[in-house]
């Protein structure tokens, strides 16, 4: 095992602390779930990123998702280039977006019509204030574990009691901003129905992360996504699908092509930008009608649609309709998942290994986990040592036990072989 280095990583880290809320433009950057001091990224390619000191690591952030085909793409960088010769930003309706728009309708059928923005946030804001502005109604069930970005009414969770209005996850959000918020655990059917009977004729939609990945990694049990259709088309609610995360990394058509679900509106990001900041969202085209300049919603957006990330992800999502990059996907996370799991046994270190397709988490639990409560109830303390032990044998992984982790196209036998011997290594050692 090569001795890693941190001298450049650590000086950088101390100048930004003098000039950035907590050195980092991102909480969950700044390393807090872990202990220590994050490192500076210098380069990366592949499935490989390198940092300020010349460390190499095998990279299972991947950009938080959308590094897809791996870092530095090439078809990606090049399509960057030749579009950045034609001017970065028009604020004028330009061929990509809709080429872009074409490609997310021919993907994922429930989309009929869709509106580019900038970021996952963005598009969740949005989707929301649409549904509020179509139903009439005001109300929003969304689940504990389940992050849709830092907009003001859905920085909530469940507190004491899951029916309660939420209270403000973050300082700032007035209490006033949340009170049409409703929030339920994940994977529960009889407080979803609960919710309806206690608000009738007051919700306008149910808002979910298909698969949550931004607890660690659960996913849910059969039947309740469908379960979640139903009960919205039977109440005259709409169902948001939240795939920022999964939407084109879980297949062609996301997570409601893998499950055979069809949601009123869905919420696209990551992979969609093929790197660059973006966010979109789509669905009925009745529901969609009702956005500016055509319905009484109001949203906008001076960058939205721009044309380098409109290249970049067309890039992307041209190469995605192969079915190809989804069974190289999903043979990697299957080699990684029966790795993982035998380290584990061998180590005798109780670990639950959830994956779906290319997403995945490890959770120092001897209990399965479906939702939020069970997550709490992992090991952060040996998480933490294994974050550690891991990134010193040149594997990075999510600084975070609530963190999903990504593999790309670009990881191949060699990575996941590495990364499975270093996970046995350290699972001993702790």
């Amino acid at each position: 095992m090569t001795a890693i280095r941190h001298a450049q990583s650590h000086a950088l880290f101390a100048r930004a602390l003098e000039y950035i809320p907590g050195g980092v433009n991102s909480p969950v950057r700044a390393f807090r779930g872990v202990g220590g001091e994050p490192f500076f990224a210098q380069r990366a390619q592949g499935a490989r990123v390198y940092d300020v000191d010349g460390n190499e690591y095998i990279d299972y952030v991947c950009s938080w998702g959308p590094a897809i085909f791996g870092h530095a793409d090439r078809a990606i960088i090049d399509a960057i280039k030749q579009a950045a010769e034609q001017g970065t930003s028009f604020g004028i309706p330009n061929p990509l977006e809709v080429r872009m728009a074409e490609l997310i309708r021919t993907a994922a059928p429930s989309v009929k019509k869709v509106r580019m923005c900038n970021s996952g946030t963005e598009a969740t804001m949005s989707a929301i204030r649409l549904a509020r502005g179509f139903t009439g109604r005001d109300k929003i069930i969304k689940f504990d574990g389940c992050y849709h970005g830092h907009v003001d009414s859905l920085l909530v969770k469940a507190g004491s009691g899951a029916l309660t209005f939420g209270h403000p996850d973050s300082a700032g959000v007035p209490a006033a901003f949340t009170e049409h918020t409703v929030v339920v655990p994940f994977n529960d059917r009889d407080l979803v129905q609960a919710a309806f009977a206690a608000n009738p004729q007051k919700i306008a939609g149910i808002i979910v992360e298909p698969v949550p990945g931004n607890a660690g990694l659960y996913l849910p049990r059969p039947g309740y996504l469908e379960f979640l259709r139903e009960i919205t088309q039977r109440e005259g609610a709409l169902l948001i699908f939240d795939e920022v995360m999964t939407g084109f990394r879980l297949g062609p058509a996301g997570a409601q092509g893998r499950f055979g679900i069809t949601p009123d509106l869905t919420c696209f990001g990551k992979i969609i930008g093929g790197g660059l900041p973006v966010g979109a969202f789509g669905g009925r085209a009745d529901i969609m009608d009702f956005l500016a300049p055509l319905g009484p919603v109001y949203q906008a957006g001076t960058l939205s649609g721009n044309p380098l990330a409109m290249s970049a992800g067309i890039a992307a999502l041209e190469r995605l309709a192969s079915t190809e990059v989804y069974d190289r996907l999903e043979a990697r996370g299957a080699e990684l998942e029966a790795g993982m799991k035998a380290a584990a046994a061998r180590a005798k270190v109780p670990v639950q290994f959830n994956r779906i397709g290319s997403m995945f988490c490890a959770y120092f639990t001897d209990q399965p986990v479906h939702h939020l409560a069970d997550a709490m109830m992992s090991d952060r303390s040996r998480f933490a040592k294994f974050f550690h032990g891991m990134l010193e044998r040149g594997v990075y992984l999510a600084p975070s036990q609530f963190e999903a982790g990504f593999i790309s196209v670009a990881h191949g036998t060699e990575e996941i072989k590495r990364t499975i011997d270093a996970a046995e290594q350290v699972l001993k050692a702790i």
